[in-house]
């Protein structure tokens, strides 16, 4: 990592919620929720700006740095508190206030056309939910024109090459421990159902 950069003069921040704290509830309580994103989210951001201080990474966007830094092992807390800051960014805008229901007219196609039915998308967020290992990000991608899910470990993002990211569903247990407990499918489901924001997930088509 280069040395005796000058620092950035605008460090990453935490962007503020696009909703009040209480606007997801019940399927995510206002506890969860300010804890989550005034806590752990916070966290991450803080902790990038301190490994990034002095380096040529100061100079980078968030996802530059993503991009720099994965892969290396010398460089994983770099990475893994980079790569959370996206995460949770993304993640953020997945959800909306009444949201679920039926995706809009652009993306209602391809839904339909890769799970068969938006149950059957529902049916691989809760799988790859149950399948997940420990901590991590469940994610709507297209790729190679298609619409699946997938998994990510820990910090990872889904931002490979020809992979681009739609939806994000956090399965790290501070996302859901004090609503559900263990029940991590559950939480999943009912995000799915009541706050998924099918036009974030539109727009990203673009």
């Amino acid at each position: 990592m280069a040395r005796n950069v000058p620092v950035a003069t605008h460090p990453h921040e935490l962007p503020p919620l696009p909703y009040a704290l209480d606007a997801l509830a019940p399927t995510i309580s206002a506890a969860t929720l300010a804890h989550h994103h005034g806590k752990h989210h916070q966290g991450y951001v803080d902790e990038l700006n301190r490994l990034v201080a002095g380096t040529a990474y100061a100079e980078m966007s968030l996802e530059q740095i993503v991009v720099a830094t994965r892969g290396q092992v010398e460089l994983a807390k770099l990475y893994n508190n980079a790569a959370q800051v996206w995460n949770h960014n993304f993640y953020w805008r997945s959800l909306h206030p009444g949201g679920g229901g039926e995706p809009p007219a652009l993306i209602r196609p391809l839904v339909l056309a890769h799970f068969g039915s938006l149950e059957a998308c529902k049916a691989a967020f809760v799988a790859a939910a149950g399948a997940r290992f420990g901590s991590g990000w469940l994610w709507l991608v297209l790729e190679g024109g298609q619409l699946t899910v997938v998994d990510s470990a820990n910090a990872d993002t889904p931002t490979q090459p020809g992979r681009k990211p739609l939806l994000a569903i956090d399965v790290w247990e501070h996302a859901y421990y004090l609503d559900f407990q263990q029940r991590r499918a559950e939480h999943v489901a009912a995000v799915f159902d009541k706050l998924i924001h099918w036009r974030f997930a539109e727009d990203n088509l673009a």
